[in-house]
C-alpha cells in the first residue's frame, strides 16, 4: 500500500559538520553499510538512515521557527509523518527497504535555529531507520508499506 512520497534527500560527506544536512539528487543504500559516501555509513546499522515528515518542519512553522529541510538531520524527507509507525515497520521506496528502529533524540544542535525547538520537536525530531534491501532513492518517488 503507497502511503506517501519522498519530497526530498540528504546527506552528509566526510568534512561536512552541523546542521543542515545538504540536499542531494540520490541515495545509494546499501544493506550493512548505509548510504553510500554519507559520513555516518559503517557505523551503528541500526541507524543508518534517518527519516523526517514534513509535519516536523510544520509545527516548527507555527511555533515561528522556519527552518529548511535537512535542518532536522534527515536523510529522507516524507510528505506523511512517520511517527504513526511504530518500531519493526518496514517501507519500500523503489528497490530500496527501510525498517525503523528507534526514535531519534533531541540534541542541542538543534538549538541553534531556535531555543524552542527541541521542545517543539521533541516527539517527531526523527527515526532511525536500518536498510534491509539495497536501493536508489530520490526526490518523488513513491513510499510503500510493506
Amino acid at each position: 500500500m503507497i502511503i506517501g512520497k519522498v519530497i526530498g534527500t540528504f546527506s552528509a560527506k566526510k568534512g561536512d559538520s552541523g546542521l543542515p544536512r545538504p540536499k542531494v539528487d540520490s541515495l545509494k543504500l546499501i544493506e550493512g553499510f548505509g548510504i553510500e559516501e554519507d559520513k555516518f555509513a559503517g557505523k551503528d546499522l541500526e541507524k543508518t538512515v534517518m527519516i523526517v515528515g514534513q509535519y516536523s518542519y510544520d509545527i516548527s512553522s507555527k511555533e515561528g521557527i522556519n527552518i529548511q529541510a535537512g535542518s532536522l538531520g534527515e536523510n529522507i524527507l516524507f510528505d506523511f509523518n512517520p511517527h504513526d509507525y511504530s518500531v519493526g515497520t518496514k517501507f519500500k521506496i523503489g528497490e530500496a527497504v527501510i525498517q525503523i528502529t528507534e526514535n531519534c533524540t533531541i540534541c542541542n544542535h538543534l538549538a541553534v535555529f531556535g531555543k524552542k525547538l527541541p521542545e517543539i520537536v521533541k516527539d517527531c525530531r526523527g527515526i532511525y531507520c536500518t536498510i534491509i534491501n539495497n536501493g536508489v532513492i530520490k526526490k518523488d518517488d513513491s513510499v510503500e508499506l510493506i
